[in-house]
C-alpha cells in the first residue's frame, strides 16, 4: 500500500505538471482538493484519465470522483479495491 501511495503522488505530480512539488510534499491523508493541494475540475478530470490508463479503471459515476480523489489514501484503497491489473 505504501509503494502504491508513493507511485500515487509522483503521477499526479507528472500528469498534472505539479514541477515544483516532490512526493514528499503531499500527505497521504491531505485534501487534494481546496485547501490542500489545491486542485480543480479540469485537474480532476486528469485524475480520472489517470486511474483509467494507470490502473483499468473506470469512474462510471462522476459524483465519486469527489469521494474517491479527497486524497492519496482514499485513491489508493479506491484502486485496491476495483483494479483491474
Amino acid at each position: 500500500m505504501e509503494n502504491l501511495k508513493q507511485q500515487l503522488k509522483e503521477q499526479i505530480i507528472s500528469a498534472l505538471n505539479l514541477d515544483d512539488l516532490q512526493p514528499s510534499d503531499i500527505q497521504d491523508d491531505a485534501p487534494l482538493f481546496g485547501e490542500g493541494l489545491g486542485l480543480d475540475s479540469i485537474d480532476a478530470l486528469e485524475l480520472i484519465m489517470l486511474l483509467d490508463k494507470q490502473y483499468g479503471i473506470k469512474i462510471a459515476d462522476p459524483k465519486e470522483g469527489k469521494h474517491i480523489f479527497a486524497s492519496v489514501s482514499t485513491m489508493a484503497d479506491y484502486i485496491m479495491a476495483h483494479s483491474a491489473k
